[in-house]
């Protein structure tokens, strides 16, 4: 079929309905394009030029490929080819006011998006965890809304992230698609809007068109939590759980001592109690009562120093290579260090766990005391510094 003279059509097509000028992603335009290459085509003819690209940048790199390949570009309604000089200004120039006008629709999209948010309007996404979206507009999902307010409120009790992701897990809460709810998932939902009943947009908040599954006190306690820094924090709760040693210190009878304390005024005194003084009174055991926070630095003492000895390290290497055969001394080292500065801001519920995960026994007397360790546990806990579950505060 003659389209003018000299000018007849190649037998493939490469046509592409329905795919935007915006882009050169697209099968027809890549196939014609080897087709350049291969020297197949001389002349393409276009409606108009922005049915071929509407980005002068895109445009540039055709006309590189045109030229290389001497393949001459005309737009049948515009009256142009690439051929002339002004031809190519006066392609640049359309091009130019094609990029202008699709950037003006990109705006008057974002404005009209940015206008719908300010309204409440839920613009679409990923809907929030405890909602579901019916009639493009979120719909409170009370099944999971339930898990919402407990997180909130649980967070207002303990006050960590790390503690409270943890006990997501072991309840078998998960997200929406089945994945471990992690620290960094919560803190998002703890300071999510959405459960408040407001749209946000750009940083700022207007009242939404869907229910509030979280009220504005329980917000506003979880909020004034998440100010203070991670020690504070840990400082601030550090009372709740402080009985580090409980089911493992020991006495020279072998009683077993348990954790107490006693008020004066604002003050909080915590001691370790032998239960034979429990049991038969004072004078009974020669070490009855110990304060809590002296034996306990002193047990943590001796576990920084075994962090640092290389042979205890060797021991846990020994004793990790039996679950894990890649992990090496040098990584099991450097693990293990990283816990001495991280220590103070962990959470007391944490400090009471890896306690309880590397000490065995801890017996104490009238000459000092003597702390037995848990081999396996070192090698477990050098994994999970390596894997990266341990390190942060909050």
């Amino acid at each position: 079929m003659l389209l003018a003279p000299a000018w007849v059509l190649v037998r493939d097509q490469y046509d592409d309905g329905g795919i935007s000028g915006g882009t050169l992603e697209w099968p027809g335009l890549k196939r014609l394009l080897e087709d350049i290459e291969d020297g197949l085509v001389d002349v393409v003819v276009v409606y108009k030029i922005d049915r071929l690209s509407r980005s002068l940048a895109d445009f540039a790199k055709l006309v590189e490929v045109f030229d290389r390949n001497g393949v001459t570009f005309v737009s049948v309604t515009q009256s142009f080819n690439t051929t002339t000089s002004m031809g190519r200004l006066t392609l640049n120039i359309l091009l130019s006011f094609a990029q202008f006008e699709r950037e003006v629709t990109a705006e008057r999209i974002r404005d009209k998006v940015a206008a719908s948010r300010k309204k409440g309007m839920w613009m679409g996404g990923v809907p929030p965890y405890g909602y579901r979206v019916e009639n493009r507009k979120l719909v409170v999902d009370e099944e999971t809304a339930v898990h919402v307010r407990w997180i909130f409120a649980r967070f207002i009790e303990i006050g960590s992230c790390t503690e409270l992701a943890r006990e997501v897990g072991a309840r078998g809460i998960r997200t929406p698609r089945g994945n471990r709810i992690d620290k960094k998932y919560i803190y998002r939902m703890l300071s999510n809007r959405a459960y408040i009943g407001e749209a946000v947009h750009k940083g700022d908040s207007y009242p939404g068109e869907h229910d509030a599954i979280i009220d504005r006190e329980t917000w506003d306690r979880v909020h004034a939590i998440l100010q203070e820094s991670p020690r504070k924090r840990a400082a601030r709760t550090r009372a709740d759980t402080p009985a580090l040693l409980k089911g493992l210190l020991f006495g020279p009878d072998g009683a077993a001592f348990s954790p107490t304390h006693t008020r004066k005024g604002n003050r909080l005194y915590r001691y370790y109690v032998s239960q034979t003084v429990l049991k038969h009174g004072a004078g009974s055991c020669p070490v009855g009562r110990v304060p809590a926070g002296d034996i306990e630095a002193a047990v943590i003492d001796q576990l920084r120093a075994v962090f640092r000895q290389p042979e205890i390290v060797a021991g846990t290497l020994r004793a990790g290579r039996t679950q894990d055969e890649e992990i090496t001394e040098a990584d099991t080292r450097a693990a293990l260090q990283q816990l001495d500065p991280l220590w103070d801001e962990l959470f007391p519920a944490e400090q009471e766990r890896i306690v309880a995960l590397l000490v065995e026994r801890v017996d104490i007397g009238t000459d000092g005391l003597n702390v037995r360790l848990r081999m396996d546990g070192l090698g477990g806990l050098a994994r999970e510094m390596l894997s990266g579950s341990i390190g942060e505060a909050a």
